[in-house]
């Protein structure tokens, strides 16, 4: 019974992943990237035959997984879904291994392994090509404003003028990136500075409007700071988990570099800005 559970559940997960491969490739335009997804979900359609004849039975794709999996897909990219996804076939290798004893499936195994190593590592997106215009948008903008916020609160006392001021400062600082970007950009010759731009830009707009938004709700001006922060590690958090996903990388490494980075600079800038209260007696 154990047994058959174990093959009826390799069943189960390569419909399931042949459902989402093949919408996949069905989602995006010709080209390597089709081809390759039409490669995989052929290989899952043909592991689940052969389960299919071992256990008489036909069985359902998990609806539930192939949903969440078009939703991650429309939201953060074709890249880091499949990678995403690629982690769950080490669960899979490792029920293919229990089972390798009583049936003939060491191909499958070695399609699973080469799906890895292999036709994924192909995959070339956009959104991954530009990931260091969004990382130069992301970084400045969390090290810059979250410094920013934190000198602004003790010199200021105001949560509104902080909110404003940092919104002007981002802002300009937006526009200042957004332009060294496309510079950046034309001086590697890359064929789309102006869309490098953009993403370095549009990361930085949304980054001062999260972390300029406790000081709109919250009354008190620590609570506010404590906020902001918190939203700046939460960020950091998202977008290392992204990028270590998509490209393969360690995250805990990156991810308190970032940190560390942007609370240090957040503690000197508050420093600064006791400093500069007392220094030049600023009374609102």
């Amino acid at each position: 019974m154990d047994l058959l559970k174990e093959v009826l559940k390799a069943q189960k997960n390569e419909i399931t992943e042949h459902k989402i491969y093949s919408w996949l490739s069905k989602k995006i335009k010709e080209g390597d990237n089709k081809k390759i997804l039409k490669k995989i979900s052929d290989d899952e359609l043909k592991h689940y035959n052969y389960w299919k004849k071992i256990t008489k039975k036909d069985v359902k794709a998990n609806c539930f997984k192939v949903y969440w999996y078009i939703f991650l897909s429309t939201v953060f990219g074709l890249n880091f879904t499949l990678k995403f996804m690629e982690q769950g076939e080490k669960l899979a290798i490792e029920v293919y291994n229990r089972l390798k004893g009583r049936y003939k499936i060491l191909d499958f195994i070695k399609d699973e392994h080469r799906h890895e190593s292999q036709l994924l590592n192909l995959i070339k997106e956009e959104k991954i090509e530009y990931a260091g215009s969004i990382i130069l948008g992301l970084n400045d903008a969390l090290v810059e404003l979250t410094g920013a916020l934190a000198g602004l609160t003790f010199a200021l006392q105001n949560a509104h003028i902080i909110a404003i001021s940092g919104f002007i400062i981002g802002i300009a600082a937006s526009l200042s990136m957004a332009a060294s970007g496309y510079l950046s950009s034309k001086e590697r010759e890359e064929k789309k500075p102006i869309k490098s731009a953009v993403y370095t830009g549009v990361a930085y707009v949304i980054t001062v409007l999260l972390l300029i938004s406790p000081y709109l709700i919250l009354h008190n001006l620590y609570a506010a700071l404590a906020s902001t922060l918190t939203i700046a590690i939460l960020i950091i958090a998202g977008y290392t988990f992204y990028i270590t996903t998509a490209k393969n990388l360690k995250f805990w490494r990156r991810f308190l570099e970032m940190a560390i980075i942007s609370l240090t600079v957040a503690a000197i800038t508050f420093g600064m800005g006791v400093i500069a209260r007392k220094w030049f007696g600023v009374e609102i």
